[in-house]
């Protein structure tokens, strides 16, 4: 059957033309290309404006004219913005030429009550003013707005993948809960695990509290979890805290110090090794005694203090049925407390709350715990478990 050739065209030019419009669209989104169409379709929308309010002022009234100068300063450049904000400035002058002379016009200009208003072109003028300013950060920055927002979600998520624990043997478990200071997205806090040694039956994991807050303290947060998930394992273990200190002091940061505790567990045997560098030491509920146990270490220095560091770490075993706890210094602090009056705090609600301390479910007790004992604390808080059946 022969094919219309006018038809096979036709059909090409709309392949064609679909793949312009997409590649288009994909490059706008990036913020690699050009802006003018977008300049192009906000410029018709202020005379469509102007004249709606001329036509029905009641339902446009000048102020309208802030919707196309809203969004002007989230997808124009700053160059294109003031072409924009020269058109709507033309409009809002239109629209109070028109409306003055259909007042002077009017039987009863008292009663006319349409018009440009001082109030709302100081409305239409500081909303330009703040777009303006918005465009100029997003210029600086170099992305567009929606790409800003994307970049902040991933940071958010990469750090919280980053915090996971990798999966147990049978008869192993883990449960981690963090939560940033006053209900932000990011933390100074984070975990990185990984499985190593022969067969990966040695769990390492590193729980830092970085300096700050916020998001100053969540991108360094972000660069330090994958610089220490890359240095996890490929270091013999006492070499691990000493390389990370070195990793900080060459980051030259005002702010750049941090603590952090790093594990050894063999999850053949249950023993365990425990690396402070200034945090906080770890707990262990002893199942056949039933109590907690602080497993206090020669503290170590903080990273990104001084070169040459050292590390002590003290040692322990978790039989069936012992529960492993390590968390930041925002499970414990507050003001006019001391750590130890806050340490013993989190143990007795762990008692209650904790997997093997008591009739409660395994999972979600880290969160428990912070909803219980930190809930309104404003600072970063972690808490990681480990039990064993």
């Amino acid at each position: 059957m022969a094919t219309d050739p006018v038809a096979a065209r036709l059909r090409k030019w709309q392949r064609k033309v679909r793949r312009k419009l997409r590649t288009a669209g994909v490059d706008y989104f990036r913020g690699g290309a050009a802006d003018w169409p977008v300049l192009g379709a906000l410029a018709l929308l202020v005379p469509v404006l102007v004249m709606l309010n001329v036509w029905a002022p009641a339902w446009a009234p000048p102020t309208a004219l802030v919707l196309p100068i809203l969004a002007a300063a989230l997808l124009l450049r700053p160059g294109s913005l003031v072409v924009l904000y020269a058109l709507a400035a033309v409009g809002l002058s239109a629209e109070s030429v028109i409306h003055t002379g259909e007042r002077v016009a009017s039987e009863n200009p008292d009663a006319y009550t349409y018009g440009v208003t001082p109030g709302a072109a100081l409305v239409v003028g500081a909303a330009g003013v703040a777009g303006l300013l918005l465009a100029q950060f997003r210029s600086r920055v170099g992305v567009p707005w929606w790409g800003g927002s994307t970049m902040l979600f991933d940071l958010r998520e990469r750090l919280r993948v980053q915090s996971r624990v990798p999966e147990l043997p049978a008869g192993w478990h883990a449960d981690m809960a963090l939560r940033p200071a006053g209900g932000q997205s990011f933390s100074g806090d984070f975990v990185v695990a990984s499985r190593t040694g022969s067969a990966q039956r040695v769990l390492e994991v590193v729980l830092a509290d970085v300096s700050g807050k916020g998001m100053d303290a969540g991108s360094r947060a972000l660069l330090l979890s994958g610089a220490f998930g890359g240095l996890l394992g490929s270091l013999p273990a006492h070499e691990f805290l000493p390389a990370a200190n070195g990793y900080l002091l060459r980051q030259s940061w005002e702010e750049g110090f941090a603590t952090a505790v790093h594990l050894v567990l063999d999850l053949d045997t249950g023993e365990y090794e425990l690396l402070s560098a200034g945090h906080l030491p770890g707990m262990q509920r002893l199942s056949g005694a039933g109590r907690w146990e602080v497993k206090e270490t020669t503290e170590g220095p903080l990273l990104g203090i001084y070169d040459g560091a050292k590390f002590e770490g003290v040692r322990g075993r978790l039989n069936r049925g012992d529960v492993l706890m390590l968390c930041t210094d925002g499970m414990v602090e507050a003001p006019g407390r001391d750590l130890s009056e806050g340490m013993d705090r989190l143990m007795g609600e762990a008692d209650r709350l904790v997997p093997g301390a008591g009739p409660a479910s395994r999972h979600g007790a880290a969160a428990r715990l912070i909803e219980t004992v930190a809930k309104d604390i404003n600072d970063d808080r972690a808490v990681l478990l480990l039990w064993r059946d």
